[in-house]
């Protein structure tokens, strides 16, 4: 009996390990959605899970929440952090905070600095 018990909590923690890791992937893709979305850059190795819960769909059956953080740069010097919460592979919400768009420069303007030399 102590055996199919621990066989059985094997197999589930095999099955949410692995569960896991595809609901990583679609939080990825996700995230790289939203992120191309609003012109910024997904720094993809900074995406984690930070809570499981239960939730319920919108058919009333119980599935994992994953609440997942990430961090996004809009010129490549600044991070900012950024959540999304998946239901089962569905996306529930998502943040991503306000920030300032990055200036381009005119060509004339990066002109004005370079010196010629004859």
């Amino acid at each position: 009996m102590f055996e199919f018990l621990l066989l059985a909590l094997l197999l589930a923690a095999a099955w949410f390990w692995l569960d896991s890791i595809s609901k990583r992937e679609v939080a990825i893709k996700l995230g790289r959605e939203l992120a191309g979305r609003w012109q910024l850059q997904l720094l993809d190795e900074t995406i984690a899970c930070t809570q499981i819960r239960l939730g319920r769909d919108n058919r009333g059956h119980a599935q994992l929440l994953r609440f997942y953080e990430f961090e996004v740069s809009a010129s490549g010097a600044e991070r900012m952090q950024c959540q999304l919460q998946l239901l089962g592979k569905q996306l529930q919400s998502w943040r991503i905070p306000p920030y300032a768009q990055p200036t381009q420069t005119e060509p004339d303007s990066v002109e004005s600095n370079v010196h010629r030399i004859h």
